[in-house]
Protein backbone atom coordinates (compact mmCIF):
# COMPACT_ATOMS: atom_id res chain seq x y z
CA UNK A 1 0.00 0.00 0.00
CA UNK A 2 1.21 3.40 -1.02
CA UNK A 3 2.16 6.04 1.43
CA UNK A 4 -0.54 8.55 1.88
CA UNK A 5 -1.86 11.50 4.40
CA UNK A 6 -4.92 13.00 5.26
CA UNK A 7 -5.73 15.06 7.99
CA UNK A 8 -8.94 14.05 10.54
CA UNK A 9 -10.91 17.20 13.13
CA UNK A 10 -11.28 16.46 16.18
CA UNK A 11 -14.49 18.74 18.37
CA UNK A 12 -12.37 20.79 21.12
CA UNK A 13 -13.13 20.21 24.63
CA UNK A 14 -11.65 21.68 27.51
CA UNK A 15 -9.93 19.48 29.61
CA UNK A 16 -8.89 20.16 33.50
CA UNK A 17 -5.76 17.81 34.94
CA UNK A 18 -3.82 17.93 37.86
CA UNK A 19 -0.66 17.10 37.51
CA UNK A 20 0.77 13.47 38.48
CA UNK A 21 4.51 13.85 38.27
CA UNK A 22 7.13 16.26 37.00
CA UNK A 23 10.56 14.72 36.12
CA UNK A 24 13.37 15.99 34.28
CA UNK A 25 14.61 13.66 32.06
CA UNK A 26 17.53 15.70 30.71
CA UNK A 27 18.69 18.96 31.82
CA UNK A 28 16.87 21.25 30.07
CA UNK A 29 13.58 19.38 29.24
CA UNK A 30 11.09 18.09 32.07
CA UNK A 31 8.18 15.00 31.80
CA UNK A 32 4.89 16.51 32.85
CA UNK A 33 2.44 13.43 33.44
CA UNK A 34 -1.09 14.89 33.70
CA UNK A 35 -3.81 12.92 35.19
CA UNK A 36 -8.35 13.24 34.75
CA UNK A 37 -11.10 11.68 34.72
CA UNK A 38 -11.45 14.68 32.02
CA UNK A 39 -9.06 12.19 29.71
CA UNK A 40 -12.44 10.24 28.72
CA UNK A 41 -12.64 10.65 25.00
CA UNK A 42 -9.39 12.05 24.18
CA UNK A 43 -8.14 10.88 21.08
CA UNK A 44 -4.37 12.00 19.36
CA UNK A 45 -3.76 9.80 16.15
CA UNK A 46 -1.69 12.17 15.06
CA UNK A 47 2.14 11.95 16.11
CA UNK A 48 2.46 15.53 15.90
CA UNK A 49 -0.39 16.57 16.83
CA UNK A 50 -0.38 19.37 19.48
CA UNK A 51 -2.52 20.63 22.49
CA UNK A 52 -3.17 23.72 23.77
CA UNK A 53 -2.27 23.90 27.42
CA UNK A 54 -3.62 26.62 29.43
CA UNK A 55 -1.82 27.98 32.64
CA UNK A 56 -3.65 29.27 35.44
CA UNK A 57 -2.09 32.87 35.74
CA UNK A 58 0.03 33.20 39.50
CA UNK A 59 -2.14 32.96 42.32
CA UNK A 60 -5.54 32.51 40.86
CA UNK A 61 -7.92 29.45 39.79
CA UNK A 62 -7.87 28.26 36.19
CA UNK A 63 -11.28 29.37 35.18
CA UNK A 64 -14.03 27.65 33.03
CA UNK A 65 -14.78 28.50 29.13
CA UNK A 66 -17.93 27.95 27.71
CA UNK A 67 -18.83 26.82 24.93
CA UNK A 68 -20.43 29.37 22.37
CA UNK A 69 -21.36 28.08 18.57
CA UNK A 70 -19.00 24.97 18.85
CA UNK A 71 -16.16 27.07 20.18
CA UNK A 72 -15.32 27.35 23.18
CA UNK A 73 -14.77 31.29 24.62
CA UNK A 74 -13.19 32.77 27.65
CA UNK A 75 -15.64 35.18 29.44
CA UNK A 76 -13.15 37.41 31.17
CA UNK A 77 -10.54 36.57 28.61
CA UNK A 78 -8.66 33.31 27.71
CA UNK A 79 -5.52 32.58 30.25
CA UNK A 80 -1.82 32.41 28.58
CA UNK A 81 -1.64 29.19 26.26
CA UNK A 82 1.03 27.43 24.23
CA UNK A 83 0.76 24.52 22.33
CA UNK A 84 2.28 21.11 22.61
CA UNK A 85 2.72 17.99 21.22
CA UNK A 86 1.48 14.90 23.62
CA UNK A 87 4.06 12.59 23.97
CA UNK A 88 2.55 9.64 25.04
CA UNK A 89 -1.39 9.03 26.04
CA UNK A 90 -2.67 6.31 28.39
CA UNK A 91 -6.64 5.90 28.16
CA UNK A 92 -6.79 2.94 30.48
CA UNK A 93 -4.65 4.94 33.33
CA UNK A 94 -5.93 8.20 32.24
CA UNK A 95 -2.81 9.91 31.64
CA UNK A 96 -1.08 12.34 28.90
CA UNK A 97 2.52 13.40 29.13
CA UNK A 98 3.77 15.60 28.02
CA UNK A 99 7.47 17.11 27.17
CA UNK A 100 8.65 20.74 27.20
CA UNK A 101 11.83 22.09 26.84
CA UNK A 102 12.57 24.71 29.74
CA UNK A 103 15.11 27.89 29.97
CA UNK A 104 14.85 31.16 32.00
CA UNK A 105 11.57 32.78 31.12
CA UNK A 106 8.49 32.10 29.38
CA UNK A 107 4.83 30.92 30.79
CA UNK A 108 4.69 27.62 29.71
CA UNK A 109 8.63 27.22 30.98
CA UNK A 110 8.16 28.80 34.17
CA UNK A 111 5.49 27.01 34.93
CA UNK A 112 6.85 23.60 34.24
CA UNK A 113 9.90 23.90 36.17
CA UNK A 114 7.86 24.54 38.95
CA UNK A 115 4.85 22.14 38.70
CA UNK A 116 3.98 19.97 41.39
CA UNK A 117 1.83 16.85 42.07
CA UNK A 118 -1.80 18.44 42.36
CA UNK A 119 -0.80 21.18 40.45
CA UNK A 120 -3.77 22.30 37.68
CA UNK A 121 -3.73 22.46 34.05
CA UNK A 122 -5.77 22.66 31.46
CA UNK A 123 -5.64 21.06 27.86
CA UNK A 124 -7.28 21.73 24.66
CA UNK A 125 -7.44 20.11 21.43
CA UNK A 126 -6.38 18.56 19.95
CA UNK A 127 -8.72 20.59 16.99
CA UNK A 128 -6.97 18.01 14.62
CA UNK A 129 -4.70 15.12 13.45
CA UNK A 130 -2.37 14.58 10.39
CA UNK A 131 -2.23 10.97 9.59
CA UNK A 132 0.38 9.15 7.27
CA UNK A 133 -0.42 5.80 6.11
CA UNK A 134 0.04 2.98 4.49
CA UNK A 135 3.79 1.14 3.93
CA UNK A 136 7.07 3.78 3.16
CA UNK A 137 10.51 2.42 2.33
CA UNK A 138 11.70 4.82 4.65
CA UNK A 139 11.06 7.38 7.09
CA UNK A 140 13.17 10.80 7.41
CA UNK A 141 12.56 12.50 11.02
CA UNK A 142 14.08 15.76 11.26
CA UNK A 143 14.13 18.93 13.91
CA UNK A 144 14.94 20.56 16.97
CA UNK A 145 14.45 20.42 20.53
CA UNK A 146 11.26 21.43 20.41
CA UNK A 147 10.16 18.74 17.33
CA UNK A 148 11.49 16.03 19.82
CA UNK A 149 8.52 14.73 21.28
CA UNK A 150 6.97 14.10 18.21
CA UNK A 151 9.71 12.81 16.93
CA UNK A 152 10.30 10.11 19.43
CA UNK A 153 6.25 9.41 19.54
CA UNK A 154 6.80 8.48 15.62
CA UNK A 155 10.03 6.25 16.23
CA UNK A 156 8.38 4.77 18.69
CA UNK A 157 4.84 3.65 17.02
CA UNK A 158 6.20 3.08 14.13
CA UNK A 159 6.59 -1.18 13.55
CA UNK A 160 8.80 -4.07 13.37
CA UNK A 161 10.30 -3.53 10.20
CA UNK A 162 10.06 0.21 9.30
CA UNK A 163 13.34 1.89 8.55
CA UNK A 164 13.58 5.16 10.18
CA UNK A 165 16.07 7.94 9.97
CA UNK A 166 16.36 10.80 13.06
CA UNK A 167 18.13 13.63 12.74
CA UNK A 168 17.64 15.69 15.89
CA UNK A 169 19.67 19.05 16.66
CA UNK A 170 20.07 19.54 20.53
CA UNK A 171 22.47 21.73 22.41
CA UNK A 172 24.90 19.07 23.80
CA UNK A 173 25.10 15.04 24.61
CA UNK A 174 23.21 15.74 27.57
CA UNK A 175 19.91 16.44 25.71
CA UNK A 176 20.28 13.21 23.28
CA UNK A 177 17.43 10.54 24.62
CA UNK A 178 17.27 6.55 23.94
CA UNK A 179 13.80 5.49 22.54
CA UNK A 180 12.77 2.17 23.08
CA UNK A 181 11.39 1.26 19.52
CA UNK A 182 10.59 -2.10 17.20
CA UNK A 183 11.58 -0.35 13.94
CA UNK A 184 15.14 -0.10 12.47
CA UNK A 185 16.77 2.99 13.78
CA UNK A 186 19.38 5.15 12.58
CA UNK A 187 19.76 8.10 15.12
CA UNK A 188 22.18 11.14 14.04
CA UNK A 189 22.62 14.08 16.87
CA UNK A 190 23.73 17.21 16.15
CA UNK A 191 25.04 19.37 19.04
CA UNK A 192 25.07 23.37 18.72
CA UNK A 193 27.86 23.78 21.07
CA UNK A 194 30.03 22.43 18.04
CA UNK A 195 28.44 24.84 16.22
CA UNK A 196 26.41 21.71 14.43
CA UNK A 197 23.04 22.66 13.01
CA UNK A 198 19.85 21.39 11.10
CA UNK A 199 20.45 24.29 8.58
CA UNK A 200 24.06 22.99 7.66
CA UNK A 201 23.13 19.15 7.33
CA UNK A 202 20.59 20.21 4.85
CA UNK A 203 23.23 21.16 2.93
CA UNK A 204 24.28 17.77 2.24
CA UNK A 205 21.81 15.68 2.73
CA UNK A 206 20.54 12.93 0.38
CA UNK A 207 17.51 10.51 0.48
CA UNK A 208 17.61 7.06 0.59
CA UNK A 209 15.96 5.10 -3.00
CA UNK A 210 12.57 4.33 -2.58
CA UNK A 211 9.34 5.79 -1.76
CA UNK A 212 9.58 7.66 1.43
CA UNK A 213 7.74 10.04 3.99
CA UNK A 214 10.04 13.00 5.59
CA UNK A 215 8.84 14.96 8.40
CA UNK A 216 10.76 18.35 9.58
CA UNK A 217 9.76 20.63 12.39
CA UNK A 218 11.91 23.60 13.59
CA UNK A 219 12.18 27.27 13.84
CA UNK A 220 10.34 29.07 10.36
CA UNK A 221 13.22 30.30 8.93
CA UNK A 222 14.86 26.65 8.97
CA UNK A 223 11.76 24.96 7.83
CA UNK A 224 11.72 26.92 5.10
CA UNK A 225 15.34 25.91 3.91
CA UNK A 226 13.98 22.20 4.46
CA UNK A 227 10.80 22.64 2.32
CA UNK A 228 13.53 24.48 -0.58
CA UNK A 229 15.69 21.34 0.19
CA UNK A 230 12.62 18.43 -0.24
CA UNK A 231 11.96 20.32 -3.50
CA UNK A 232 15.35 20.29 -4.95
CA UNK A 233 15.64 16.40 -4.30
CA UNK A 234 12.90 15.88 -5.79
CA UNK A 235 10.51 14.76 -2.84
CA UNK A 236 6.70 15.20 -3.87
CA UNK A 237 4.63 17.72 -1.63
CA UNK A 238 2.60 15.07 -0.65
CA UNK A 239 5.81 12.95 0.99
CA UNK A 240 6.73 15.51 3.49
CA UNK A 241 5.38 17.71 6.18
CA UNK A 242 7.18 20.32 6.97
CA UNK A 243 6.39 22.59 10.02
CA UNK A 244 7.11 26.19 11.73
CA UNK A 245 7.08 25.27 15.48
CA UNK A 246 8.70 28.45 16.26
CA UNK A 247 9.78 31.89 15.37
CA UNK A 248 13.01 33.33 15.77
CA UNK A 249 11.91 36.68 15.75
CA UNK A 250 8.33 37.01 15.52
CA UNK A 251 6.56 40.04 14.21
CA UNK A 252 4.89 42.13 16.72
CA UNK A 253 1.55 42.92 16.32
CA UNK A 254 0.58 46.55 15.41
Amino acid sequence: MPVTTRRVRHEVEFRRLSVLSNTRITPRMTRIVLHGTALEGFTSPGFDDHVKCIFPEPGKALPEPVREDGKLSWPDGMPPARDYTPRAHDPVRQELVIDFVVHEGGVASDWAMRAEPGDVLGIGGPRGSFLVEGEADWHLLMGDATALPAIARRIEELPRGARVMAVIEVVDAAEEQVFETEATLDTTWLHTAKGQSLSQYLKGLALPDGEGFAFFAAEAGVVAEARATFDRLGLPSDSYKAANYWRENPVAAE
